[in-house]
């Protein structure tokens, strides 16, 4: 069994002077897709941002088995790790060609591997981000963290607010992307995380609550009841596109 690509051992975060996460301990396999799940509120994103430093946090983060949490963002970033923010944050007067040309920081960025995935950002190339409807303003953010060659992604509530065609096609890029390069996924529609996910972290008040395989949770009717706040009726196995892509978060 390989070594994991991340380690988490005891992370706390503020915001602010705000506790936002107590304790969590998890680790994320160097393969597949992880999903981070729990009801709103209860420190998802805020894991990810300390994860990332970008909120302040105590506690020891390895990447390949190398202590991050010293390290600013940037050098976290340079280490090969790609970050799709929940808010997608985009520049709206940029172009789509200069979004992804900001992103680039290797000599041989992945452009073909990102036209594959996302054939209509090709298309809108010279077109302002901030035209862009909120599904193809999500392509742009996914696109930047993949055009480098990254050890570990970590994205953010990629399906928030998108209509069922663009979660397919969202979901599908995530699951191409997942054959290169392991991702910790913060997802709200469970459909999507059956589709998606091979484990699962649940959070609840700033802690971990539970790990294992993602339908283990979704399979099991009062599990997903006590930690997600749904009923396992709601989650069936489905493709996304017969959902809105909402749920809990």
């Amino acid at each position: 069994m390989s070594a994991p690509i991340l380690e988490v051992r005891g992370l706390r975060a503020s915001i602010a002077g705000q506790q936002v996460v107590e304790d969590v301990t998890f680790e994320v396999p160097a393969t597949g897709i992880t999903a981070v799940l729990g009801r709103n509120g209860v420190g998802k994103t805020s894991t990810l941002r300390g994860i990332l430093g970008l909120i302040q946090r105590k506690g020891e983060v390895r990447l390949a088995g190398e202590r991050i949490d010293g390290m600013p963002t940037h050098r976290i970033v340079q280490r090969g790790v790609g970050y799709v923010p929940e808010d997608r944050e985009v520049f709206a007067r940029l172009s789509v060609a200069e979004n992804l040309a900001l992103a680039e920081r290797q000599r041989n960025p992945r452009r073909e591997f990102v036209a594959e995935l996302f054939p209509d950002l090709v298309q809108r190339r010279d077109q302002m981000a901030g035209t862009l409807s909120g599904g193809q303003q999500q392509m742009v953010s996914v696109a930047r963290a993949l055009i480098n060659d990254n050890q570990l992604l970590l994205v953010d509530e990629p399906t928030k607010g998108l209509a069922p065609m663009i979660v397919t096609q969202v979901a599908d890029a995530l699951l191409e992307a997942s054959k290169i390069v392991p991702i910790l996924l913060v997802e709200q529609n469970l459909e999507v995380v059956r589709r998606l996910a091979d484990g699962a972290i649940v959070i609840a008040g700033g802690r971990v609550v539970h790990t294992g395989r993602a339908t283990e949770i979704l399979d099991d009717e009062g599990l997903t009841r006590r930690l997600l706040g749904v009923h396992a009726e709601t989650v069936p196995s489905q493709t996304p596109s017969s959902q809105t892509g909402q749920g809990t978060r």
